[in-house]
């Protein structure tokens, strides 16, 4: 069994409490818009880490990091990329790979809309952590835990980290 810390659109900004809630994570997953080398290199130093890179983030994470991430975790194949859409809305460029080979989970970031949901049509869930940062519309920064044990999910929680609030001047 591992036990997954998902997060997405940090733009470069890490609420502590992160770590906190991803202390019994056997691994986290970023759904892109990282923003900063230093954010990602805290969390690899946290747990193992596994990220796509996002729209704003810049030459170092797009070298470090794929836009597209297949890979299995235990029984379940996953796809990441940030922009990808989700059931019924698929972004144009994974909509004919999604339904050629549809993995059992998708996960994206880009919109900021926390979203879980399942495509009966491709027997597979979706799940958009919405955002994590400070920077966008979002109201609420969010994360999702969740455990993956042989081809099962299960044990999804949604984390509520507080109000986006805006950063003070140093």
């Amino acid at each position: 069994m591992k036990k997954i810390g998902l997060l997405s659109d940090t733009h470069g900004y890490l609420d502590k409490k992160v770590f906190k809630y991803f202390d019994d994570c056997d691994e986290i997953w970023h759904a892109g818009d990282i923003g900063t080398v230093k954010l990602a290199d805290q969390l690899e130093d946290f747990r193992p880490f596994r990220a796509v890179y996002g729209n704003i983030d810049g030459a170092k994470l797009r070298q470090r990091y794929p836009l597209d991430l297949r890979f299995y975790c235990e029984g379940v194949e996953v796809w990441m990329t940030h922009i990808g859409g989700y059931p019924g809305r698929y972004n144009k460029r994974v909509r004919e790979l999604i339904r050629a080979k549809p993995p059992k989970l998708f996960i994206t970031g880009h919109s900021h809309i926390l979203k879980v949901m399942p495509d009966k049509k491709l027997s597979l869930l979706h799940i958009n952590p919405g955002a994590c940062g400070i920077q966008g519309f979002h109201q609420v920064k969010t994360l999702v835990r969740f455990s993956i044990e042989g081809s099962r999910i299960f044990n999804l929680e949604v984390i509520e980290l507080g109000n986006r609030g805006v950063l003070q001047p140093s």
